[in-house]
Formats: C-alpha cells, structure tokens, sequence
C-alpha cells in the first residue's frame, strides 16, 4: 500500500486524446476562445514536449521547421520538424511580433509567459465543456504519444522522443497497453 506523503495532493491521471473527433473538437473550441490557446494545444500534440518547455519558447525558436529546445527535466537539446500544418498556423500566429517575446504570452504583465495552472485550467475547461474527461496539461504529450504509435508501431522513437528508458514505460505512459488490455478482456471468455 502507498502512502500519500503529508500535504501532497493526489492528481487524477490523465490520458491521452484518442478520438480524433474529439482532438478536432478541442481545436475547434480552442481557436474560438483565443488564437494563442489553440495554438498552444497544436503545439503540444504534434511536438511531444512537456508544458514547462512549451511555455519557454520564444518567436525566434520557431523561425526554421525545427523548434529547439532545452528540456528543463533532464536538461537535453531537443529538436522537433514541425509539421507543415503547425508549420503554417505558427507563422501566421506569430507574424509582426517580436523575435524575444515568449509565444504564449499571459495577461499579466508585458512579455510573460503563461503559466502552467493557467494551461491546465484552460485544457480542463474545455474538456469539460466538450464532455472529455481525464484532462490535464500532460495530455497534449500523451495524445501526440499515442497518435504518432497508432501511425508508426514505433516505440522506439518515442522512447528517444519521451526520453524514457523502456518500451513498457513508454506504451503505459501513451495509455496503449490499457487499450490493448481492454480489447483482449472484451473478447475473453471462458
């Protein structure tokens, strides 16, 4: 039995978005809110990077079709190609801004980044407004995972990509192994 340290809050889990009706529908959603949270939700499912390393970058780190970064966790380079499709939706979301600002940029203040909580609460509201459940900021990494395995069958990358040290880890983290075992249950029967 685990042990919840005291004071530390449990945190549902969150999974990926599997229905690709429902990642169209949050883009929907999201671009009829505000251009920078739709924006921040494509960048999100077609990179893989964390949200910490989503709200560093600046106007210049998506100038090329690479995106650059640092990744805070462990401290590696990382470089992305973007797709054509972000590709062209970052050069128009950024046209006639400075190269220094942050991309996503709060309200308070001139040239802040957003902030995490502020991200979760978006992507839980919009969730909850289009009836998707188990949302959270790391969903964009897991729903980019899980997209690019269903395409691919190539865990290996997204072991590189992830940065973790085992396929197993990875297919849990993406939510492959539940839909596996789920598949496998319905058809058992003895």
């Amino acid at each position: 039995m685990r042990v919840r340290k005291k004071g530390k809050k449990r945190m549902n889990a969150v999974e990926p978005i599997r229905d690709k009706d429902d990642i169209q529908a949050m883009k929907d959603y999201l671009r009829s809110w505000n251009e920078r949270n739709y924006i921040l939700f494509l960048v999100g499912i077609n990179t893989g990077f964390r949200i910490g390393d989503i709200l560093k970058l600046r106007v210049k780190d998506v100038q090329g079709w690479h995106i650059r970064v640092r990744e805070q966790k462990t401290g590696k380079q990382k470089t992305i190609k973007m797709t054509r499709t972000l590709k062209n939706e970052l050069r128009k979301y950024v046209e006639g801004k400075p190269l220094h600002h942050y991309l996503f940029q709060s309200r308070n203040g001139v040239n802040k980044p957003l902030d995490r909580r502020t991200v979760y609460w978006i992507l839980k509201t919009a969730g909850n407004d289009l009836g998707i459940e188990n949302i959270g900021t790391h969903t964009m990494r897991k729903t980019f995972g899980y997209h690019y395995y269903k395409k691919y069958k190539n865990v290996a990358d997204l072991m590189s990509i992830f940065n973790h040290s085992s396929p197993a880890i990875t297919l849990i983290y993406i939510g492959v192994r539940q839909d596996d075992l789920d598949t496998k249950m319905a058809n058992f029967d003895i």
